[in-house]
């Protein structure tokens, strides 16, 4: 009898492990893809260094340059001035205008503007109204007698520099209005405005008589410097 005999299994014939699976290989983006997004890269890192100067010899690629492509200064005409100047005012105002609908809240229309005005107005004395008869002189060259009009006040010159808008509520629909047509027409109102205030206040500011008093002494000394002792200067 054969007998049969059962052999173990030992480490040693154990079945083997399945091998890895393949690793893909990466993908490389073509050449007409990869370098575009190279370019751009570069140039962006470029473009920052610039704005944050830290290439000084790069130039700055958001660098603005300005061109005045304005005409020449056309003159139109010269005219001879007879005004002596006398006295200058500068003032100063808040104009408050305040443009409200009838029928509507102020929230759809209407409009508050808060301006900063200052500007200056000058007072003179024009010498081209003095007649002949208004200019006496002594046959020994003594004594004079001058006549003189009542000074008069310039025009209001508002100061771009020190003028502007502080303040500006407006409404919807002139949100929407300002949008299309940008409402030059406001600025010009508060502007109009100022310039009037400032000439009424120049009027009562006594501005007008200090002209005609500094006239008067300059007129004087002028006269006294040229020989005359007797000076009669006279406004009126």
């Amino acid at each position: 009898m054969f007998r049969h005999s059962r052999r173990r299994a030992t480490p040693d014939t154990q079945d083997p492990a399945p091998a890895p699976a393949p690793v893909p290989a990466r993908r490389r983006l073509p050449w007409y893809v990869s370098l575009p997004i190279t370019l751009a890269a570069l140039a962006a890192v470029l473009v920052a260094a610039a704005s944050l100067h830290l290439l000084p010899g790069l130039p700055n690629p958001f660098a603005e340059k300005t061109t005045d492509r304005s005409q020449p200064v056309l003159l139109r005409s010269i005219q001879d001035m007879s005004r002596y100047t006398a006295a200058s005012g500068n003032f100063q105002l808040v104009v408050d205008l305040d443009r409200e609908a009838v029928f509507l809240p102020s929230g759809l229309l209407g409009r508050r503007t808060l301006y900063v005005a200052a500007g200056s107005v000058e007072a003179y004395v024009d010498l081209g109204k003095v007649p002949g008869s208004g200019v006496w002189v002594s046959a020994d060259r003594r004594s004079a007698t001058i006549s003189l009009p009542h000074a008069e006040l310039g025009q209001v010159a508002l100061d771009p520099k020190l003028s502007y808008v502080y303040s500006q509520e407006r409404g919807l629909f002139d949100r929407i209005s300002d949008f299309f047509s940008g409402n030059p027409g406001n600025q010009q109102q508060v502007e109009q405005l100022a310039s009037q205030r400032i000439q009424n206040a120049a009027q009562s500011s006594g501005l007008l008589q200090r002209a005609e008093q500094n006239t008067r002494d300059a007129l004087q000394q002028l006269l006294r410097s040229l020989g005359f002792t007797t000076v009669d200067v006279h406004v009126g």
